[in-house]
């Protein structure tokens, strides 16, 4: 039934079309907002949707690191130990459902965002 939705084929198909680079900035913009989420959810004791988000927003950081290429120097190097950091936060504070957690890493996750963004930007900029 999945597929008789017209909001889940038009998803499906925006998904199915894109090129990696707006793949990667709906995965990051995806991360905020499931982060955000999981705050909200938790302030309401919604345990199983905090869960449900925050296992999310990890698996996009596993699907982030499992794409980075180790061999490209520092900044990638950089970018895998960000990436675990903020896996392994969103775990604790999904073990402890703790919004103080949550507040202390969403900037960071916003900031990742914001860089990706911009450094689409800069990328179709220079084309």
């Amino acid at each position: 039934m999945y597929a008789a939705n017209p909001y889940n084929v038009y998803k499906q198909n925006s998904i199915n079309m894109s090129s990696k680079e707006n793949l990667l900035l709906m995965l990051v913009d995806a991360t905020v907002r499931c982060t955000k989420l999981a705050r909200k959810a938790i302030e309401e004791k919604n345990i199983q949707l905090a869960h449900k988000e925050l296992t999310r927003v990890q698996d996009i950081y596993t699907e982030l690191i499992s794409t980075l290429n180790m061999n490209a120097g520092d900044f990638t190097r950089d970018l895998h130990n960000l990436y675990s950091f903020i896996k392994e936060r969103l775990a604790i504070a999904n073990i402890k459902k703790d919004v103080t957690i949550i507040d202390e890493i969403l900037p960071l996750i916003e900031e990742i965002r914001d860089m990706w963004h911009e450094a689409n930007k800069i990328a179709k900029s220079v084309k």
